[in-house]
């Protein structure tokens, strides 16, 4: 049986996960800044920005508080009252996102080269993000927590919910880009590349992790 974990153990797992959000939405920022295409759980509040006056990281929070209300429908009496704290979670998440976007708006490319160079920036950060915060094992965001509540409440594979819970925010940014901004904004060849390539960085950061014992000193 595993001792309980320490107020010293847990503050610095939280410590870990808030740099490893703060490395991830750095990824959101260079893949914005790429124009092509952010990864899936970005390109709605992207689209959504483009289209109000609010910012990635504004809609990013409201996105996610959503995302929390939906976890108490799925789950009902079920519904775990600690995963509250996913709500500064997103609040500092949307806020790291905004602070990204305007670190990197002085950065420039020249060419499509240049922009995949960017992009592949973006994806590297995001994956090792996502490994720092499965490494803390302290507190999910918002978005896995819906994916983890609809497998709880309806027994389903996780793997696969987490895919069509991508797939359906990427159509929902492709209809609303099409109907109001009369174009495809924030889903391209970027996005696809973010799909495929996040989860293969944060595996390799995982095993990384493993391998320095970085689990032992948190």
């Amino acid at each position: 049986m595993k001792n309980k974990r320490t107020w010293s153990d847990l503050l610095r797992r939280y410590i870990f996960f808030a740099a490893g959000l703060a490395v991830m939405a750095f990824g959101v920022a260079f893949s914005i800044k790429a124009e092509l295409g952010t990864s899936p759980i970005s390109s709605l509040p992207y689209v959504l920005s483009l289209m109000t006056p609010l910012t990635v990281g504004n809609i990013t929070i409201v996105m996610h508080v959503v995302f929390i209300l939906l976890q108490m429908l799925i789950l009902g009496k079920q519904y775990e009252w600690i995963q509250l704290i996913q709500l500064p979670v997103a609040i500092a998440f949307g806020y790291l996102t905004d602070l990204g976007v305007w670190a990197v708006q002085g950065i420039h490319y020249q060419g499509y080269a240049q922009q995949w160079l960017l992009c592949i920036l973006g994806i590297g950060l995001v994956g090792i993000g996502v490994s720092m915060e499965v490494t803390a094992n302290v507190v999910t965001l918002a978005g896995e927590g819906v994916v983890l509540a609809v497998c709880k409440r309806f027994n389903r594979i996780f793997g696969n919910m987490k895919i069509a819970f991508d797939v359906t925010l990427v159509v929902l940014s492709c209809i609303l880009s099409l109907m109001f901004l009369h174009g495809l904004y924030g889903v391209r060849e970027g996005t696809v590349a973010a799909a495929l390539c996040v989860g293969i960085v944060a595996r390799f950061f995982n095993s990384l992790f493993k391998k320095i014992h970085i689990d032992k000193i948190l």
